[in-house]
């Protein structure tokens, strides 16, 4: 396996992890997950499963009917005869629960929003294919959301952010141990998702060969394995050649020849590993702002919007496929531009006589 593209040994891990989840629910949902596969990726379907596995550990709780049976017994019948109010009790329930480790799960509105709306397509599902007569999640109202402050960093953030990788003076006599090793690596994977606003997924999953030096572009496959090129400046390029030649020094381990960031392993990194190397350096530079790989996707948008005016070419950058979900996240931006437009027409000229 390790001889496929990255985005393709992810997507038969995650088929192997979806196959073990659904094992775990109800024996007709493996129909549900066969008719969405076509139109969903392995992620989506993945935390769909998820989702119903604490919808049907629900109802195996507060349910008097169908706490009294096995997972494998809930048949289509008993989700039939649910009614709207134990849809909202589910709600409630999502708000504060104990898992099976006795750990406390307290959802907020956008996590009870993503559960209710993967109960939503799964009642669609069986009802638009009349194995149900009943819908009651269609009727559920979603909670209404507030808005949250796109959180990114300021254009002084970027450059101490990228200062701090290069030098790393704040860092722990421990860290820069460890500094002294990854100091090229890190300030080229930094500049690379500040300089494409690529996904950390997108990011992982680049190979030596995806690199095109000549054109400044990377090879990257994005969601449902579509795959793009991504130019970057000569900040980006610098910092990958710098990179290139000391990853040309490295001999990494068997199955992890291809990869272009390593960890000190010589491993392929995971996206674990680059959301805490974000982390670590964010927090020294903005420790009130919670910094992810997202939030520097966030800030590389804001800059390329604020530089062109172009909410379409930022969403072809950035890779919506609806330019709306580009128009959320950058209101405040549009908003902005707005404003500064109300007198750039000028209706007559003043008269400047005395």
């Amino acid at each position: 396996m390790n001889s496929l593209p990255y985005h393709e040994q992810q997507d038969i891990e995650n088929i192997k992890k979806l196959r073990e989840l659904i094992k775990s629910l109800p024996l007709f949902c493996s129909d549900f997950f066969r008719g969405i596969e076509q139109r969903t990726s392995s992620r989506t379907r993945i935390a769909y499963a998820y989702d119903l596995n604490v919808f049907f550990h629900f109802l195996q709780e507060e349910n008097p009917v169908i706490a009294k049976l096995s997972m494998s017994e809930i048949t289509l019948e008993h989700i039939d005869s649910l009614t709207v109010t134990d849809m909202e009790e589910y709600m409630e329930y999502l708000k504060y629960r104990l898992n099976d480790d006795n750990r406390h799960i307290i959802n907020k509105e956008r996590g009870i929003m993503r559960k209710i709306s993967s109960l939503k397509s799964f009642y669609n599902y069986y009802y638009q294919n009349e194995s149900i007569k009943n819908n009651p999640a269609a009727l559920v109202k979603l909670p209404k959301l507030h808005e949250k402050d796109i959180i990114r960093l300021d254009i002084d953030e970027v450059a101490s952010l990228l200062d701090e990788v290069e030098q790393g003076d704040s860092l722990t006599l421990k860290q820069k141990t460890y500094h002294k090793k990854t100091k090229v690596r890190d300030l080229a994977l930094l500049t690379l998702l500040l300089g494409t606003g690529i996904r950390v997924s997108e990011c992982v999953g680049l190979n030596i060969n995806d690199i095109d030096s000549k054109n400044n572009g990377i090879r990257i496959h994005r969601k449902g394995g579509k795959e793009v090129t991504v130019y970057f400046g000569d900040e980006v390029e610098k910092a990958l050649s710098n990179y290139l030649n000391e990853r040309n020094t490295i001999i990494p381990e068997a199955g992890h020849e291809d990869a272009l960031f390593l960890s000190l392993q010589k491993k392929r990194m995971s996206v674990k590993s680059i959301e805490n190397l974000v982390k670590k350096y964010a927090q020294l530079i903005t420790p009130l702002k919670k910094i992810t790989p997202h939030k520097l996707r966030s800030t590389y948008g804001t800059s390329l919007y604020r530089e062109t005016g172009d909410i379409y070419l930022v969403a072809d950058v950035l890779g919506h496929s609806d330019v709306n979900t580009t128009k959320k996240h950058y209101a405040a931006l549009e908003d902005e531009r707005r404003r500064s437009a109300r007198n750039k027409v000028i209706l007559r000229e003043k008269n400047t006589k005395e």
